[in-house]
């Protein structure tokens, strides 16, 4: 099965194409001649996710799938949520979006923090949707070399190390993103077997 990802972010393609395990042909923007920028002008993971499916669905005629990401802060009051990427500016810069949330968090011991992602499949006209959640903390600065957006600060609960300082394979396992795709998963082959006793 042939699925368009609406992402042009070569590190997600790589953690999702693993994470379905080579099962399914997942192309980027880039594979359907996509150069657009995509709108994502709600303010729900939920709603930014089916914002960018059904764009390209309408625009492009592919089954896709697309995601949205927020780290919710409690201290920042769940901050910078669905302006993860754009927390510092337009420029979807990861560096200065750190340094934004360790400089706004300089003064406090309340660390805790979660990540979310929210998958939206539009397969055969009808929409899904799937969800994933990790707890955990923010750290006081930034370890680890892997990974990328917030990865390098935040730790995730029940481990001493960030995100950035897992391999790609440990992480996945346990993110966010990880869980989402996991359900996407269970229901494309689900999907897969009904459509094989047809």
């Amino acid at each position: 099965m042939k699925l368009v990802f609406a992402t042009n972010n070569q590190h997600k393609l790589e953690e999702i194409s693993r994470l379905l395990d080579g099962k399914y042909d997942i192309v980027s923007l880039n594979a359907i001649g996509c150069h657009e920028d995509i709108p994502e002008d709600h303010d729900t993971l939920q709603g930014n996710a089916l914002q960018k499916a059904r764009y390209i669905q309408e625009h492009y005629g592919y089954d896709c799938f697309a995601d949205d990401t927020g780290l919710e802060i409690e201290a920042l009051g769940n901050r910078p949520g669905v302006y993860s990427a754009r927390y510092a500016g337009p420029a979807k810069d990861s560096i200065a979006n750190m340094q934004k949330v360790l400089e706004e968090m300089a003064d406090t011991d309340h660390r805790q923090a979660c990540f979310r992602t929210v998958i939206a499949l539009i397969l055969n006209g009808e929409e899904h949707l799937f969800e994933g959640r990790v707890d955990g903390s923010i750290l006081r600065a930034p370890q680890g070399e892997a990974g990328f957006g917030y990865d390098p600060i935040f730790q995730p609960e029940g481990y001493t190390v960030s995100f950035a300082e897992m391999d790609i394979d440990e992480k996945n396992r346990i993110s966010h993103r990880g869980r989402a795709t996991q359900k996407l998963y269970e229901f494309l082959s689900q999907h897969d077997s009904l459509e094989d006793k047809r």
